[in-house]
């Protein structure tokens, strides 16, 4: 892997743009290895490193027939100070909203100030909204959240069953034929599966009706897939997930640890020689394996947005989803490659705070913000919502190129099936 260019491009000690190079040549090595045993020699890999740092920022080049598709962060969403710290609000969605008004009413900014940040944020999580405090490195990594999270790898992929090996037919793309279910919401899983849209697979993202989207982020990781409806709570929908999940190889899901299990889609309900995908907030292990969690509030719980001038300073990009979302492609990839090999079902575990704990560890880097354009990385496409600027995929692969084979369909509009 060859990354090209100066990693001191976007602002802040951390290294945001190493990390994204990083993670898009691992992805793009590992598709260069499957597509080399498909019969397509996939050439050397190299990558942009500018190029991959403004991927990990694509919702902020997003323009819709000209124009920015909406606002990314609702109002109350935001960083408070309490008497004794910081606590950050999210409030993107009505009811995660509506819980901060129930505990904190309408002068939020006040009720804050007048209370400990762990009160705040235990209070805020138990009307069933989503906040967190301001913590510093030292202080998370001697958390009990912390120490679970750092005994885990950066990916875990673990063989969960048995099950025949598959060795993928010779195709001109790596993931060609590959079908992929898309249970996820906000940005970490959608960029997971709009990844493995981007080297071949066919991928189907399931929403529902009644569930809360953020409009700006569904279209910007709808590029490359599919999009149907399907409501678990009823029973026929239910039992139709569970028959595409039967034809499927891989199902991608970022709901709470549990919540999907309960509902008979988890590790031990996967069907024989499938790959599972968790991504999770906090891990699947540890006090808050449950607990909800947004890129936002990972970074000041974490302490990376932590500084000795108080106040927390977030990353120029929501690095922490982006990051765990091309990992998880990356656990995807490296299944696919162990199935074909030795056979199994496999699970694939991915997490923000390990994302973040992995960034922490690489050291830190004095950059500026880099102020020159950036087309040269962005395209313009027609699609059922109209005319979408983007970024284009990042990472070079001369043998079998990433690509999008469409752009973001209207949400619900395509049946719920495998063609």
């Amino acid at each position: 892997m060859r990354l090209v260019g100066d990693e001191r491009v976007v602002a802040g000690p951390y290294r945001v743009a190493h990390l994204a190079a990083r993670c898009v040549g691992l992805v793009t090595e590992a598709a260069g290895e499957l597509s080399r045993s498909r019969g397509t020699e996939p050439g050397p890999v190299s990558v942009d490193v500018r190029h991959a740092a403004e991927s990990f920022r694509s919702e902020r080049h997003l323009l819709l027939d000209g124009a920015p598709v909406g606002d990314l962060w609702a109002p109350l969403s935001g960083d408070y100070r309490a008497r004794d710290g910081w606590v950050r609000l999210h409030c993107n969605y009505p009811h995660h909203e509506a819980a901060v008004r129930t505990v904190l009413g309408d002068d939020v900014a006040a009720a804050v100030a007048a209370r400990d940040a762990d009160d705040v944020v235990e209070s805020v999580l138990a009307a069933g909204g989503a906040a967190a405090a301001l913590r510093s490195p030292a202080a998370w990594a001697d958390h009990p959240q912390g120490r679970a999270v750092a005994a885990l790898p950066v990916v875990t992929v673990e063989r969960v069953g048995d099950g025949p090996r598959r060795t993928l037919p010779r195709a001109d793309r790596p993931l060609a034929g590959v079908r992929v279910l898309d249970l996820t919401h906000v940005i970490a899983g959608p960029v997971c599966g709009r990844t493995l849209a981007a080297h071949g697979a066919d991928v189907l993202h399931i929403g529902a009706q009644h569930l809360p989207v953020m409009r700006p982020v569904l279209v910007d990781t709808g590029f490359g897939k599919r999009s149907a409806r399907l409501d678990l709570r009823e029973s026929e929908d239910s039992a139709r997930l569970r028959d595409l999940w039967a034809d499927a190889d891989v199902m991608v899901q970022s709901y709470r640890p549990d919540s999907l299990a309960s509902k008979g889609f988890g590790p031990s309900d996967a069907p024989q020689g499938t790959v599972l995908v968790t991504l999770s907030a906090y891990g699947e292990v540890g006090p808050w394996r449950g607990r909800r969690g947004f890129d936002s509030l990972l970074q000041l719980a974490t302490g990376i947005a932590y500084r000795d001038s108080d106040a927390p300073v977030p990353l120029p990009a929501q690095a922490l989803d982006h990051g765990t979302g091309w990992l998880a492609a990356l656990g995807v990839i490296t299944a696919l490659r162990r199935r074909a090999a030795v056979g199994g079902t496999w699970h694939v575990r991915v997490s923000l705070a390990r994302t973040a704990l992995w960034l922490d560890s690489l050291g830190r880097v004095d950059s500026v913000e880099d102020q020159a354009p950036v087309d040269a990385y962005l395209s313009e496409v027609d699609s059922q919502l109209g005319r979408v600027r983007h970024v284009r995929v990042p990472g070079d692969l001369p043998g079998a190129p990433p690509r999008w084979d469409h752009g973001p369909h209207v949400p619900g509009s395509d049946p719920a099936t495998w063609w």
